[in-house]
């Protein structure tokens, strides 16, 4: 008994292993092609063939670089490369999902997640020795990449396909309601809202101060009077005792008539004392719009997950480990929709609906009525 040795799925899984190595390192290739704007530069060629030194012109980059990074992208597969001409291509087919101009599609942005959560590792080694975690503020640049993913997603699907997944919610922020979005990040989600339905009141929750900044600004651009931003932690929201920006002292036991939360709930240090106090904050018969990661609460369940391997890989490296670095319960970002359903309904949320949307494989929308 076990000790049969099966030479055949040796080979097989020694082939596999280095498709991941190779895979592995192209995705961080592609991560660099996306944030230097390459991708975006060749689709501006529309599908011609061209050498490095054109293709580093129009790119604004150093062409050795260039060239050096086409080659990896051509034995990677994913850009053409055409031995008569010297010259490198990138199918329309693939700009689809590389560049700016696909938004939501657009997967090489997904890439940059792996040279961050890397970034951490010398932390995370250590918790996988002694317990604890990697707090929010050791990963700086992740955030603003979470903002562009979440930003293109709420640019392209929340105003018309996500809030009317509520029932009659749009109908009462086009009426003029008070709204709250817990664990708010940048705020954009606030803004895009709030310049959707003027006559409604929208105010951002977050812990991080920095991220809040970013919000106000962005709704100052917009000359927005009906956002602001509260700096409290969302597991206090309800509660007479959590703190304040000077203006917001009437926030306090503040009823809102609706709420959201968006990917907010996975990473909190104490996602039951989030969920009670949002319960507590909604007025009777509001409803709570949650986001949050599509995907059974049983890794058995999660094999044919298309992105189930790179999600767990972020959860542990990033969602899991912010959540214990506060003495959190680490729930990660695969905890599921079974798990998702019980906590929401243990804090007395009735109606739980869950709908996931064709555009956006990555979420399920959670829309759970208050009594």
């Amino acid at each position: 008994m076990g000790t049969h040795f099966d030479h055949d799925r040796a080979t097989a899984f020694l082939d596999e292993m280095r498709t991941i190595l190779n895979h592995g390192m192209t995705a961080t290739m592609i991560g660099i092609g996306h944030r230097v704007g390459l991708f975006d530069a060749m689709a501006r060629l529309d599908g011609r063939t061209a050498p490095s030194t054109e293709i580093a012109d129009v790119a604004g980059l150093d062409e050795r670089y260039v060239r050096e990074w086409l080659d990896a992208m051509t034995v990677g597969r994913i850009v053409a490369y055409d031995p008569k001409t010297d010259g490198y291509r990138l199918p329309p087919e693939h700009a689809a999902f590389t560049t700016r101009a696909s938004g939501i599609a657009n997967m090489a942005s997904y890439a940059q997640y792996i040279s961050l959560c890397a970034a951490v590792e010398d932390e995370l080694v250590e918790c996988f020795r002694h317990g604890g975690g990697v707090p929010y503020d050791s990963f700086d640049r992740f955030h603003a990449v979470m903002a562009e993913s979440s930003g293109q997603r709420f640019e392209a699907l929340l105003i018309d396909t996500i809030l009317p997944l509520v029932p009659g919610v749009v109908e009462l922020l086009e009426h003029g309601v008070s709204v709250a979005d817990v664990g708010c990040g940048r705020g954009h989600a606030v803004n895009l809202m709030a310049r959707a339905f003027p006559r409604s009141t929208f105010v951002g929750i977050d812990f991080s101060d920095a991220a809040l900044e970013a919000g106000r600004a962005e709704a100052t651009e917009w000359g927005l009077t009906n956002a602001s931003f509260l700096a409290a932690d969302a597991a206090e929201l309800g509660d007479d005792h959590h703190h304040h920006d000077d203006h917001h002292d009437d926030q306090h036991g503040q009823r809102y008539d609706f709420i959201t939360t968006f990917d907010a709930v996975h990473d909190q240090a104490h996602p039951k004392r989030m969920v009670d106090g949002i319960f507590r904050s909604l007025a009777p018969g509001g409803h709570w719009l949650c986001a949050d990661i599509r995907a059974s609460s049983h890794v058995g369940e999660n094999l044919d997950h298309p992105m189930g391997a790179f999600m767990y890989g972020v959860s542990c490296q990033h969602c899991m480990t912010v959540s214990l670095a506060y003495d959190g319960e680490g729930l990660g970002a695969m905890w599921g929709v079974h798990r998702a359903k019980e906590l929401f309904t243990s804090a007395g949320f009735t109606d739980i609906a869950v709908h996931s949307l064709q555009f956006d494989p990555s979420n399920n929308y959670y829309v759970c009525r208050k009594p």
